[in-house]
């Protein structure tokens, strides 16, 4: 009988999905039989190598499901879900690493805890170095509320399940309740998948949610340089997702304004000690400038 489906969604994901599966096999603490991979393709450029490689690395240990199309991070998460047959799910980005063993630990939570819908561990940026972005407040909060209660709350590793969610890079689910509230939406492409799924078992079974800070993984895109074009992609999938809540397209706009403003704020006394991040001021800056030219335009 599985106990835990992992479900890996590659899209041109060569360079990182051997590694993220040797870590999975590495540190597989549970029977092999209870352990189920899943790899769904976005229809990246070469699939037919990329599968037969896992395929001759792995054989029947990974299931290998080729997406009808790429329908985005919830759609082909979706697709792996409904495939996956065990109670517990783990959605995991290819460029995550298992670093340790913890796939016992978070099924036996769920196994010990009828009503736990989520689960979430301790993200890091290297061995060495945590990561102060394991969760997140919701969107929905005020810009300057969820950006400073980030930052603390990560430190101090205090989860509040009432309006955080967990980085959607590698957290558990409990299958069952995750398709009773309609699993991913799929209008939306990529990014805020994780804060909208967690809004929504929320509203339905209630805060149960756990975060377990000794157990940890690695996330290789951490490191990514700023990005402008990130941002506003994930401006724009918090913006429609959380409009279909009632949350207004402006109301989210002026949110991440007061977030980018606090931002700000840090970069400008980081110069003052000496310890500018030049890149990142730059392009806080020009976030901020689009942001106010968005909302003049604005109803």
């Amino acid at each position: 009988m599985k106990r835990l489906s992992i479900i890996i969604v590659t899209y041109n994901s060569e360079r990182d999905i051997y590694d993220c599966l040797a870590s999975v096999f590495q540190y597989n603490d549970l029977a092999r039989e209870e352990l189920e991979v899943i790899i769904v393709d976005n229809k990246s450029a070469d699939t037919d190598t990329m599968f037969a490689k896992i395929q001759e690395l792995y054989g029947e240990n990974v299931i290998l499901i080729r997406n009808s199309r790429n329908g985005g991070y919830g759609q082909g998460n979706n697709v792996g879900i409904r495939q996956a047959t065990a109670p517990v799910c783990l959605v995991m980005n290819p460029d995550v690493r298992m670093i340790e063993p913890i796939f016992k630990t978070a099924t036996e939570a769920f196994e010990n805890d009828s009503s736990l819908c989520l689960y979430g561990i301790k993200q890091k940026l290297s061995q060495e170095v945590l990561s102060m972005s394991s969760f997140a407040c919701t969107r929905m909060k005020n810009g300057y509320a969820f950006t400073l209660l980030d930052g603390f709350c990560n430190r101090r590793n205090l989860f509040f399940p009432q309006f955080m969610y967990f980085q959607g890079s590698c957290f558990f689910l409990s299958r069952e309740k995750f398709m009773e509230v309609g699993m991913f939406d799929e209008d939306n492409f990529m990014y805020g998948e994780e804060d909208d799924i967690t809004y929504r078992l929320r509203q339905r079974f209630g805060c149960h949610a756990c975060f377990n800070p000794s157990l940890h993984y690695l996330h290789l895109a951490l490191k990514r340089a700023p990005n402008l074009d990130y941002e506003l992609k994930m401006l724009e999938a918090n913006a429609m997702l959380n409009q279909k809540k009632g949350h207004s397209r402006r109301q989210t706009f002026k949110d991440k304004l007061r977030n980018i403003r606090l931002r700000l704020w840090r970069e400008q006394l980081k110069a003052l000690l000496g310890k500018k991040n030049e890149p990142l001021y730059r392009m806080l800056s020009d976030f901020k400038a689009h942001l106010i030219s968005s909302l003049a335009e604005m109803p």
